[in-house]
């Protein structure tokens, strides 16, 4: 056994029917050589297959499995937070529900937890996945490093491993849009890394599209960088110092070459290109907006339907 204190793993489900009993088997015989005391807290994000039925049947069998059912699906990010926040751990490891965060990696994240670290993430140094994903994933962490006013690891998912003070930070934190690897990096104190190899699903398709990802990425970049609004000023720096030596070349043409450019060309190109300008800034700003309006509404980040423990006993109707 690695450690005697307790230890909750937090998985956040979607549909994924074929991969909760190989999950489920995996960690057990992981924990079975980390600790005696865990939990295993499965949270089911509005799944629309049978996989109320196999949390069912997985929680009647093994007293360390806790299904917290959401009312609907909230967002990954929402189940991750319900879980950390129901979690009763010294230590709360989050991993996805798809099997490409390996089980297998868990005694690494509590050894480091165990030297001192507060906060033990995933560091992806190979994904399984095909060029265009592995491209898109890599650019966008590396966006979110460079203009992000916080130090965010490269290529850190939401696999890592939290420690009890952190919880508890990160649970009091009243935000709604949140994305769970930004506010652990905000959070600060020790932080380590551990090199994993991230697999392909085990079973099953993504329900993630390439529009879904692009709005998640945009939440990260809009949450953790000032750099979208700084471009707005940047761009009207830039238009103010075109205009400024257009005046001066239409000055001088007009002495030089009279009648060149022609007044219309020239009038519709600056049209289209102020247009393009107003825009572009109309939609950073409003990105901005959006999520300022969701927070104001101050609704709740989730909502259970139902919790199912063998220790704690069953409950419903709980919300946050």
């Amino acid at each position: 056994m690695l450690t005697e204190r307790s230890i909750s793993i937090v998985v956040p489900c979607y549909n994924e029917q074929a991969n909760i009993e190989a999950l489920h088997e995996r960690v057990a015989a992981v924990m079975a050589k980390v600790t005696a005391d865990w939990e295993l807290v499965f949270v089911d994000n509005g799944s629309r297959d049978e996989s109320r039925r196999t949390f069912a049947e997985l929680a009647a069998k093994d007293e360390h499995v806790t299904v917290l059912s959401l009312s609907r699906n909230f967002g990954s990010q929402a189940a991750y937070s319900s879980g950390i926040e129901y979690a009763s751990g010294a230590a709360v490891i989050c991993m996805d529900g798809d099997l490409q965060d390996p089980p297998e990696v868990i005694p690494e994240l509590v050894a480091r937890w165990l030297e001192g670290y507060e906060v033990v993430y995933g560091d992806r140094v190979r994904r399984r996945a095909g060029l265009a994903m592995r491209l898109a994933y890599k650019a966008f962490y590396r966006l979110l490093r460079r203009f992000s006013y916080i130090d965010i690891p490269l290529d850190a998912g939401d696999f890592g491993l939290l420690d009890r003070r952190v919880v508890d930070i990160m649970n009091a934190m009243p935000e709604r849009n949140r994305l769970i690897r930004g506010l652990r990096a905000w959070v600060g104190f020790r932080q380590s890394g551990v090199p994993y190899v991230r697999d392909a699903r085990h079973a099953g398709r993504s329900s993630n599209s390439f529009i879904d990802l692009f709005r998640w990425a945009s939440t990260g970049l809009v949450s953790y960088s000032y750099a979208p609004l700084e471009l707005i000023s940047l761009m009207a720096g830039i238009v103010m110092v075109l205009a400024a030596g257009a005046i001066v070349v239409y000055t001088v043409l007009y002495f030089i070459r009279p009648g060149v450019p022609q007044g219309f060309q020239t009038l519709l190109v600056a049209v289209l290109f102020l247009g393009a300008v107003q825009l572009l800034c109309l939609s950073i700003i409003s990105e901005y907006i959006a999520k300022i309006f969701e927070e104001v509404k101050a609704r709740p980040k989730y909502i259970v339907g139902s919790v199912t423990n063998a220790k704690r006993g069953s409950t419903a109707g709980t919300d946050d």
